[in-house]
């Protein structure tokens, strides 16, 4: 179903396509749809913050290019996503190295203690937990990742300080907002 017109009630979303049919009018000077289409879905996730299908409907339709082409692109790049993402992106290792050393064990705790699991987030968007195979830390393992942070030699016990570091992090940053 392509999008034809943005007869969208929310206001926020509805700027948010508005944005994104400015970003393909700018770039339309390429001539160049198929070539267009990496930089689109990066500006789509960018104001979504994920891939929405309506989106890829929207930049469907105004790019000319199947649906079926734009959710394949979007499917087997891991950068892009199709559900929202967590404010902060939890990844366990699960390289040869990091299971040997115990990170099983890490990652059952923070199964445990965000009580969500493998690929979800939690209903405050706050967390996700997913899985890597190597952090290149090999000898540091256990390696956990928040985000860009990087914990080593990491241990079930580790887990609740460093979540509550990042849960520390948003309540000051809503109490400065207000």
């Amino acid at each position: 179903m392509a999008v034809k017109s943005l007869e969208i009630k929310d206001k926020e979303v509805r700027e948010k396509f508005k944005e994104i049919e400015r970003f393909i009018g700018s770039e339309h000077k390429l001539n160049d749809n198929q070539g267009m289409l990496m930089g689109v879905l990066h500006k789509t996730q960018e104001v979504f913050g994920y891939l929405p299908a309506e989106a890829m409907d929207l930049v469907s339709d105004r790019l000319g290019i199947p649906t079926a082409h734009i959710y394949g692109m979007a499917t087997f790049y891991n950068y892009f996503t199709l559900k929202p993402r967590a404010k902060y992106q939890v990844f366990m290792c699960k390289g040869t190295a990091c299971y040997v050393a115990g990170g099983g064990r890490v990652l059952e705790k923070l199964q445990e203690t965000l009580k969500i699991g493998l690929g979800e987030v939690t209903p405050d968007k706050m967390f996700g937990l997913n899985i890597t195979r190597c952090l290149g830390c090999c000898g540091l393992s256990p390696v956990m990742q928040v985000n860009e942070d990087i914990y080593v030699r990491m241990g079930p016990e580790k887990v609740n300080a460093i979540l509550d570091k990042y849960r520390k992090k948003e309540t000051k940053k809503r109490k400065v907002s207000k």
